[in-house]
């Protein structure tokens, strides 16, 4: 009878350690992560003081050192260990807009909604005349243009159509689309994206064309319609951060609607006149990138020297505050470490949040750390921690809640994370894909064979209204959706920190040396 006991004793204790399929899943600590998040969270504080507080950070630029030296800071009163900024490499110029003005006085007073591109000149006082529009489709017709263009404000397309919308941009996953997105994609040639591509090739290189002709006789300023509706403007560079770069001449995004309603008026013959004024400053000093980075030391004697990882990028474009493109993924990440030292834990690995710099450029802080620590990609020759990192989790699709997971190609990491979804079903994720999906930090990782990955988020209005926009700001950020996708990406790092073993890994690839980047 007492052995009897003592097995009751036994499995009572071990209830809260579930093995679901053959991965265990600690349900208790899954319940204190729940609850520390759900109801002290420090989530929309920290986006907030991101957003309207230090505001766009453009990387290079003062506000971003602002931001990455508060994170830092951040991270260390939380009780994080070794948080600093590491450079990545050299990044090039900082920008920053001082001043700007554009205003229509004829045939009626008119401020017009508009945004500069980063990295441009300014226009050395206020430039004021009738715009000259241009209509060319070849490199043939930009001959009637020569030499008409000097100290012109230059309109460099005709009208832009207008959608309109009859049902909410912003969207949230049906289960008919989360069930979809669980099959594997069709399989063949996609004979769309080359035709796609073969048309961007194309106008990329008419507007080489234009952009020299611009140069060569001296363009005082260039307006271009937002690809937006209804005011919202989509605005990123129009010159080079390099050091060595040229700046680009001083350029503006219009809102489509007043765009092309000058158009119409050029068209009509009536009289039209701009006013525009832009002051920008470089900054040079400095040409590193850098990226923050801060730990919770692992306790296992075995396991303490073994990483895992979770972040998003710090960087974001000028017009907006960067709420969702990528303030939600700092802040996420922020507080699912702080979730995590608020409960006490000691993960057996070391969890490492990185919030990574330059990643509007082209992935350069992830890319540069991933290079620095792990694995140059273009000799794929792993270095000394390639082998210690178990995965990187990473959260930038905007700020919709998280409902599952792409597993980038990697099969033997899927019953690994249905165990990690299945406490998190009622909270609306529960979807794993085998598909890749692009254009994220998780790349870099991915790209080197390390186990990298990011969620599916709900779309929200991300693409159609936040996503590098003057209207990606602080309203946009959807608490409830923040506080879900922080505890399940706390959940995420503190299991895969728990785990026996580390995650598994598909093949290292083929060295890329002398190849084109595609990420």
């Amino acid at each position: 009878m007492r052995k009897k006991y003592i097995y009751i004793l036994l499995f009572l204790f071990m209830l809260p350690v579930i093995a679901i399929g053959q991965e265990r899943v600690d349900l208790q600590m899954m319940t204190k992560i729940k609850a520390e998040g759900l109801t002290n969270s420090h989530v929309m504080e920290t986006l907030g003081y991101l957003t309207d507080v230090i505001g766009p950070r453009l990387m290079g630029s003062p506000s971003y050192k602002k931001a990455a030296e508060w994170s830092r800071d951040q991270l260390t009163e939380y009780g994080l260990k070794n948080a600093k900024l590491e450079p990545f490499g050299t990044f090039g110029k900082g920008w920053e807009l001082e001043k700007f003005s554009i205003e229509m006085n004829k045939p009626q007073y008119l401020p017009l909604i508009a945004f500069p591109k980063a990295w441009t000149l300014g226009t050395n006082g206020t430039v004021t005349g009738t715009p000259v529009l241009i209509d060319a489709q070849t490199p043939a017709d930009l001959e009637k243009y020569n030499g008409k263009l000097q100290n012109a404000i230059v309109m460099v397309q005709p009208e832009r159509g207008i959608k309109i919308y009859f049902e909410a941009e912003a969207k949230r996953y049906s289960e008919k689309d989360l069930a979809e997105m669980e099959k594997m994609p069709e399989i063949g040639a996609r004979p769309s994206w080359f035709a796609r591509m073969a048309e961007y090739r194309k106008r990329r290189e008419m507007r080489q064309k234009m952009n020299k002709m611009f140069h060569d006789q001296g363009v005082a300023v260039l307006l271009e319609p937002s690809r937006g509706e209804d005011g919202t403007i989509f605005v990123s560079s129009g010159g080079s951060y390099r050091m060595d770069g040229e700046p680009g001449l001083p350029s503006v995004v219009v809102a489509a609607e007043h765009y092309n309603r000058i158009v119409r008026l050029l068209k009509r013959k009536e009289p039209v006149t701009l006013s525009i004024n832009i002051r920008t400053k470089f900054f040079d000093q400095d040409s590193l990138g850098y990226d923050v980075v801060a730990e919770i030391p692992g306790v296992d004697r075995k396991l303490k020297n073994q990483l895992v990882m979770l972040g998003g990028h710090l960087d974001s474009w000028h017009a907006g505050t960067g709420t969702t493109d990528n303030g939600a993924g700092c802040a996420v990440s922020i507080e699912a470490v702080r979730i995590l030292k608020a409960i006490g834990v000691k993960p057996r690995r070391t969890i490492r949040i990185a919030l990574w710099g330059g990643e509007e450029e082209g992935l350069l802080g992830s890319r540069g750390y991933v290079t620095n620590h792990f694995a140059d990609r273009r000799e794929m020759k792993p270095k000394p921690e390639y082998a210690k990192i178990s995965g990187y989790f990473n959260f930038d699709n905007g700020t919709g809640k998280i409902r599952g997971i792409y597993l980038q190609g990697n099969d033997a990491v899927r019953p690994i994370f249905e165990a990690y979804l299945k406490p998190f079903h009622d909270m609306g994720a529960a979807t794993v894909t085998i598909r890749n999906t692009s254009g994220t930090d998780h790349l870099s990782f991915d790209g080197v064979g390390i186990p990298g990955f990011q969620f599916i988020q709900d779309p929200i209005d991300y693409g159609v209204r936040t996503h590098h926009t003057n209207m990606d700001l602080y309203d946009h950020g959807l608490k409830g959706d923040l506080m879900q996708s922080s505890v399940i990406m706390a959940a995420f790092v503190y299991n895969t920190a728990m785990r026996d073993k580390m995650l598994p890994r598909k093949p290292m690839p083929k060295p890329r040396k002398g190849r084109r980047r595609r990420f």
